[in-house]
């Protein structure tokens, strides 16, 4: 079990952040303590961090994001400041400013997602050299410059309103939706950032909002931030449980939340951007004719790219293989060619259940393969199995007078050693899958 920090806390004393770093210890977000800027330093080259937490009262704060970013190069690190303002200096190189100490389970939430967020910028760099070594090219643009649209939904209050003028004063289109009803025409009808739902006077519309978005593969993605104005009967930590990006305290001004908003929305729309790129590149010539997955040499060829940079950038990267599962019922749908025919059904739902910054490969016609960027064995076979239940629970045509089939996977994982080559760590892979169905 690896139990290296995974954030550092740069503070001067722990009375005021203490309670921030227990709750974050307690999420399995390891925290390490720096008083000093050469401490802090050193705790970037020491150990594999994925993020910073700076106290922007520390005398130090102003070069801080900065310098801890440049010597955690060429790793993404995610930086956050708490106690600060969006005027502060070392707000300026931060993802994330936070006014007042946040609860711990939103910390952890957003810090996760703006990890993420850096795992898949570092995977948009490497995938568009793989396929430009291979001859074509990945789109490089996403950038998106029109204003970032955001849905407020709630009832007219003076706060509300207020959030929604700073909202505008800060460059965002705003929609304002005054029931549940009228938010999923919205939603339904344009695409949007982000969206802030108002949790007063009965926090129940907001929570049936975000529980139908979270129901729905296309909005499922969009940050949703709730504005309460009395936390006493919520629980927050459920409320981060439940698929809120934030909750905005009752103390919380209006252009301090604006800012995160905005900063949620700007992370989705290059997130969204992102994906759009990589899935981009699913009809090149390069890609499996069939699936529009990575083919094998293609994906030999991206795995040593993902093992020196996880190397280079101390990140854990992991490969799992599904092989289709043998019985008497597949036997008799394999030989009728009905299995053939859901292939490319089966690989759309492979490429479309893994995370934007993984990669998936058909490897054979029954066998795909996933590179997991940041990502632990144990946690890459959590994904696979997720896929694999997925995928068995949809009925796939059997043919004329013939009952629907399903499709079972047997699978494999293996994290990747330093200097281990594709070869070896997919051999160790598919060495795990025959174990673990021997012993099945």
């Amino acid at each position: 079990m690896n139990l290296d920090p995974r954030l550092l806390v740069v503070a001067i004393a722990d009375d005021a952040i203490g309670a921030l770093c227990e709750g974050l210890d307690g999420l399995g977000w390891r925290t390490l303590t720096a008083r000093s800027h050469a401490a802090a330093l050193a705790a970037v080259q020491d150990f594999p961090l994925e993020g910073v937490i700076i106290d922007a009262s520390h005398p130090d704060a102003a070069g801080l994001a900065r310098d801890v970013r440049e010597t955690a190069k060429p790793r993404r690190l995610v930086v956050v400041t708490v106690n600060g303002t969006s005027d502060d200096n070392s707000s300026s190189e931060a993802d994330l400013t936070l006014g007042d100490l946040p609860h711990p389970a939103q910390l952890a939430l957003r810090i996760e997602q703006l990890a993420r967020a850096a795992v898949a910028e570092e995977e948009f760099e490497l995938r568009k050299a793989t396929l430009a070594q291979h001859g074509t090219s990945l789109e490089t643009d996403t950038t998106d410059d029109s204003p970032l649209r955001i849905l407020v939904a709630g009832g007219a209050d003076p706060r509300f309103l207020a959030l929604s003028n700073a909202l505008t004063a800060a460059g965002a289109e705003v929609v304002a939706a005054p029931t549940p009803y009228t938010a999923f025409d919205y939603l339904h009808e344009a695409a949007f950032d982000g969206a802030v739902l108002w949790g007063a006077p009965d926090p129940a519309p907001a929570l049936s909002i975000a529980s139908g978005m979270k129901r729905n593969t296309r909005l499922y993605h969009i940050p949703l931030t709730l504005y309460l104005r009395d936390t006493g009967e919520l629980d927050l930590a459920e409320l981060f449980n439940r698929g809120f990006a934030d909750v905005a305290a009752p103390q919380t001004s209006e252009p301090e939340l604006a800012s995160r908003v905005i900063a949620l929305a700007r992370g989705h729309r290059r997130l969204t951007a992102i994906r759009r790129a990589l899935e981009s590149a699913r009809g090149s010539s390069l890609m499996d004719g069939t699936t529009g997955l990575f083919t094998r040499e293609l994906f030999a060829a991206h795995l040593a790219r993902l093992g020196q940079a996880a190397q280079r950038r101390r990140r854990p990267l992991s490969v799992c293989v599904l092989k289709v599962a043998s019985d008497d019922d597949l036997s008799r749908v394999r030989a009728g060619g009905w299995l053939d025919r859901a292939m490319p059904q089966i690989g759309a739902m492979v490429s479309r259940l893994v995370r934007v910054e993984d990669t998936a490969a058909r490897l054979a016609p029954e066998v795909f393969a996933l590179a997991l960027p940041a990502t632990s064995g144990a946690a890459a076979r959590l994904t696979a199995e997720r896929i694999g239940a997925v995928v068995g629970c949809t009925a796939f045509d059997g043919g004329p007078d013939r009952s629907p089939f399903v499709v079972q996977f047997d699978i494999g994982a293996a994290e990747v050693n330093d200097g281990e080559s594709p070869a070896v760590v997919l051999e160790r892979a598919f060495a795990d899958l025959v174990a673990t169905k021997s012993g099945a």
